[in-house]
């Protein structure tokens, strides 16, 4: 039997989840896969992009098992860029002229820096933090500068300032919400947080607006300029002010987006045209983009359900529980961490000394755990996950008892 065609557009972590999940539960060889990466480099673990410039090496973050590198059902094809979708023909579309016919297409593109309208953002030096490609470009601006500004305190903020601390620079991070990680912390996480990046060397701006970037004689970056007019004097500005769904190729394919952009799928994964699904970053699911590595994969796993007729089909949603490690803090953050459930109660405990922060979100009742945050010390994670929506089997002080 000769095995169908699978299109893949886009190499990155989500796309692969699927290449691995299709190629190991596709015993009968039904699909052939083509993979079209954009970037030059196979998929690799973009959560450890900071690690990049502190030696890392593009093979050591790899995703890509090497043996689907000779598997006759794989083709993987790097610096190629998709530009449409004939969806009568089933085609697409390439930017080096060519076609490629597809019997069912999965659209993972991710999504793409959003860099806001500052004047001087396209001058050398100022930078985004997404590729592999683009830490090159801060490497060569970082080798001209001993401090380094991160627009943008956020998950991806902190990631780069990380990453400019990796390369010897004094880092500042400027955030227009009054705290960092403003989507996933409180005021008290933010607080306990500020400090402790602040003790590594971060200079933080909090509530700071940027005016402009302006050039030296040389033309590169040389300043950045606040609302206020005070500045900082940097050589290498790196935007990470969040992210957009990668969704260029809907107005080509006639695909509906999503009113925040992304393709508009359903719950399970499926745009309006019953050959074509979007996963990851890049996919509305009902209207919902997900900006976070597992739900992707959850998709992965129900389209390769379907392709193969074997397994669950449907994404379930995600549970948008979060616990990171920035800059050797840890931060976790879960369930109704921000309190909005109607008569929700919250329990705050903050160390004496305000280098940790643990928040518990209770229900009217205080009897069930509804969400958290923690800040400092993560320890009590995995317990208090797994208690969401549960009655306690403690009071919440005693769950706290080591903050």
């Amino acid at each position: 039997m000769t095995p169908r065609t699978l299109v893949v557009i886009g190499h990155g972590m989500t796309g692969q989840r699927l290449v691995e999940e299709l190629r190991s539960r596709d015993r009968d060889g039904t699909w052939r896969v083509v993979v079209l990466g954009e970037e030059r480099h196979p998929a690799y673990d973009r959560v450890k992009l900071s690690s990049a410039l502190d030696g890392t090496t593009p093979a050591e973050l790899s995703l890509v098992d090497p043996a689907l590198f000779d598997d006759a059902l794989v083709e993987f094809r790097h610096s190629a860029r998709a530009v449409g979708v004939d969806r009568e023909a089933r085609t697409v579309a390439l930017a080096d002229g060519g076609h490629l016919a597809y019997d069912a297409l999965v659209l993972a593109t991710g999504s793409v820096p959003f860099v806001p309208p500052v004047p001087g953002r396209e001058l050398p030096g100022a930078c985004v933090y997404r590729t592999l490609d683009d830490l090159d470009a801060i490497r060569e601006a970082a080798a001209r500068t001993t401090t380094g500004v991160v627009i943008g305190g956020g998950l991806l903020g902190l990631e780069a300032a990380n990453g400019l601390r990796l390369l010897g620079l004094t880092p500042h991070v400027v955030e227009m919400a009054p705290r960092l990680m403003p989507v996933q912390v409180d005021e008290g996480g933010g607080r306990v947080l500020d400090r402790l990046v602040r003790r590594l060397g971060v200079t933080t701006h909090l509530g700071a607006a940027t005016s402009h970037i302006e050039a030296g004689p040389d033309g590169n970056v040389a300043r950045l300029v606040f609302a206020d007019g005070t500045s900082i004097e940097t050589g290498l500005v790196v935007f990470s002010a969040g992210v957009r769904p990668q969704d260029s190729l809907a107005g080509p394919a006639g695909l509906p987006r999503g009113e925040r952009g992304g393709f508009l799928v359903d719950d399970h994964c499926r745009t309006e045209d019953p050959y074509i699904w979007a996963i990851g970053e890049c996919a509305a699911v009902e209207g919902r983009c997900y900006g976070l590595v597992a739900p992707g994969y959850r998709m992965a796993e129900a389209v390769a359900g379907q392709l193969l007729d074997d397994g669950p089909t449907r994404f379930p949603g995600a549970d948008m529980s979060t616990k990171l490690k920035l800059m050797g803090v840890d931060v976790a953050s879960f369930g109704d961490a921000h309190a909005q459930t109607p008569g929700a109660l919250e329990f705050v405990r903050e160390s004496a000394g305000g280098d940790v922060y643990a928040k518990l979100v209770l229900d009217s009742e205080g009897e069930s755990l509804l969400g958290g945050i923690l800040a400092g010390d993560a320890a009590a994670y995995p317990l208090l996950r797994s208690l969401l929506g549960r009655e306690l089997p403690d009071s919440a002080d005693s769950l706290l008892a080591s903050v």
